[in-house]
């Protein structure tokens, strides 16, 4: 099993992965901040600091399985929003979005400095960083918006569902099954496949 791995590409993906969760985590608390929850703030979650926001074994997920992985989840409470349904949706879309757009944005970027022959082969190695920054954030973003629970996709999609569909489907004690199922289909190259397809033309699109 070690002598798959590539330590050294795992080493060059920690600075990618903290940017992206951290970012991801920090958007959904943003947003529901400025929609009235200061839930998220008062526990310390309004931050850039990574620590608040990791979890250990999603991050580490996340760094092997380059596809699959998670950070502690923003609280919230929607009885502070003055639009609970809507709210909680934009919420759960903040944290992709801000993954995809922060993709796009340094994807145009190293398209047109890489166009200009910044990158030399000093620099290649700050290429690949920038690179799979872009490449996870837009992974992550992708994947989280998968209409599947607990994601980010679902939790928008939620507010079309009955409430007791809902309440169900959020259940925390239902957790460890929806992530056994997670763990089972990325081992098969389910996710590996999809997220892949998505990913590729977005990535696609920006560098092409």
């Amino acid at each position: 099993m070690l002598e798959k791995i590539n330590f050294f590409n795992l080493a060059l993906m920690i600075i990618p992965v903290l940017l992206a969760l951290t970012g991801h985590e920090f958007a959904h608390a943003w947003a529901a901040h400025r929609l009235g929850d200061d839930t998220a703030k008062q526990a310390g979650r309004l931050t850039l600091n990574p620590l608040a926001h990791l979890d250990l074994l999603g991050t580490i997920f996340l760094l092997v399985s380059q596809v699959f992985g998670w950070a502690k989840p923003v609280p919230v409470n929607p009885r502070n929003f003055h639009r609970p349904g809507r709210d909680l949706a934009l919420v759960a879309l903040a944290g992709p979005g801000l993954n995809i757009i922060s993709a796009l944005t340094l994807g145009l970027v190293l398209k047109i400095i890489f166009q200009a022959g910044f990158f030399g082969d000093t620099s290649l190695e700050l290429f690949k960083i920038l690179y799979l920054i872009v490449l996870v954030n837009l992974v992550l973003g992708v994947f989280n918006l998968l209409p599947l629970p607990p994601l980010d996709g679902f939790q928008a999609l939620a507010v079309l569902l009955p409430p007791s569909w809902t309440r169900f489907l959020a259940d925390r004690n239902y957790h460890l099954i929806f992530l056994i199922i997670f763990v089972i289909l990325a081992y098969f190259g389910v996710f590996s496949r999809l997220i892949g397809y998505l990913s590729f033309h977005l990535f696609y699109a920006i560098f092409s």
